[in-house]
This record gives structure tokens, C-alpha cells and sequence, in this order.
């Protein structure tokens, strides 16, 4: 197994450069401008990508661009999961020490996480996929679009959720915060029995 993800890591594009407005979160090398939270040893960095697996944590952006907060913008990023694992990309949130984060939104990460019919690309408990998008050991793209009150979630440059935020939204029953507003970028690691990998992370904010 180590082989092969090597091989996969190995057949990936070198970190990108600013483009087309894009500005890159991740040096690729470590985790300068990441903090992670109540397991800090679970994210490393393996062969240019952040690596999650191990206990219950988030990595968070934390660094100089756009002093780490963002209210519209489009960010993209690369990832690779191993079977059965959950993860997920955090936007709008802030730093906080334990749990879940409570505020802004998570873009799932699940091909095959058993127990979990939310897959990947959903905007957790707000617009949920149900419909097979990634395939674990391959490595596809989310591009997450916020504009003004509206969401906008790509798998592979195709179209997995929209969302329009409703006047008088007071967020999901287990989520209140989840709401649009401006906020950081963060990884999940959702348990220690799932390996996803994150690079590429690059945003373009649009204000």
C-alpha cells in the first residue's frame, strides 16, 4: 500500500504558482501558516501534501494572505483518500481548540466512509450528495465557490451542490453557526482510522 500512494503522490503536479488570481495556502514543504487543533500530531506533511491520519483534529489557516479571512472567494484543492476514510475541507471557520468546529461550513470528504451517506462534495447537513462522485486512491479536486449568499461545490469540475443561503437562516439543528459569513480555511481529520491527503490549496478571493 505505502508503494502504491507513493507512486500516486509522485504522479501529482508540483504545487501551483499564483494563477489566474489564485494564490497558493500550502508551501508544499511544511506547515507554516497551518495550526492544528487537540492532536496536532495527527497532519503531517508527506511528498507535498498535508497528511491527516490519526486522532480527531483540524488543521487551520492561520498565515499572512488575506489575514486568513475570506468572504467570497473560489479555493481549490487537490485530494486523495485512502478506503474507508472521512475528511473535509472547512470554510468561513475559525481556530477552535477541540470538537467540530461550530462555525462556517464543511465540504465533505467521504468515497467510501461506512455509516456516512453523505459522500464527497456535500455541504454538510445544508446540501448533501448522496451520489458517488471520487474514487478512493485517485486524486480529484473540489472547488468550492462562495459569492455573495450562494454556494457552490465541484467534484472534478462538475457540479455536486449549489446553495443559496435563505433569509432568516439560523444554521442546521446541530450546526447554528454554519452560516455564510467570513472566516478561515480548514482540513479535517475525522477519526484515526482514515488517510486523506490535501495539496494544491490554493484560494482567489473575490473582495
Amino acid at each position: 500500500m505505502k508503494s502504491y500512494c507513493s507512486l500516486m503522490l509522485l504522479a501529482v503536479l508540483p504545487l501551483v504558482a499564483a494563477d489566474g488570481g489564485f494564490v497558493p495556502l500550502f508551501n508544499g514543504k511544511d506547515m507554516t501558516g497551518w495550526k492544528a487543533s487537540e492532536h496536532p500530531d495527527t497532519f503531517s506533511v508527506k511528498e507535498g501534501a498535508i497528511v491527516a491520519h490519526g486522532p480527531r483534529s483540524h488543521c487551520f489557516y492561520v498565515g499572512d494572505f488575506h489575514r486568513h479571512t475570506f468572504r467570497n472567494f473560489e479555493l481549490k484543492v487537490d485530494i486523495l483518500t485512502l478506503p474507508k476514510s472521512n475528511g473535509g475541507v472547512y470554510i468561513q471557520t475559525e481556530y477552535q481548540e477541540t470538537g467540530w468546529p461550530g462555525k462556517g461550513f464543511e465540504v465533505q470528504v467521504n468515497n467510501t466512509y461506512p455509516g456516512d451517506p453523505r459522500l464527497t462534495g456535500s455541504l454538510y447537513e445544508v446540501a448533501d450528495n448522496t451520489s458517488e462522485v471520487a474514487k478512493d486512491q485517485e486524486w480529484f479536486s473540489e472547488d468550492i465557490l462562495v459569492d455573495g449568499d450562494s454556494i457552490t461545490v465541484k467534484v472534478n469540475d462538475k457540479v455536486v451542490a449549489h446553495w443559496t443561503e435563505p433569509p432568516g437562516w439560523n444554521g442546521t439543528k446541530d450546526f447554528p453557526g454554519r452560516r455564510i459569513g467570513a472566516g478561515t480555511i480548514a482540513l479535517q481529520a475525522h477519526d484515526a482510522g482514515s488517510t486523506v491527503y490535501y495539496k494544491n490549496i490554493r484560494i482567489k478571493p473575490l473582495d
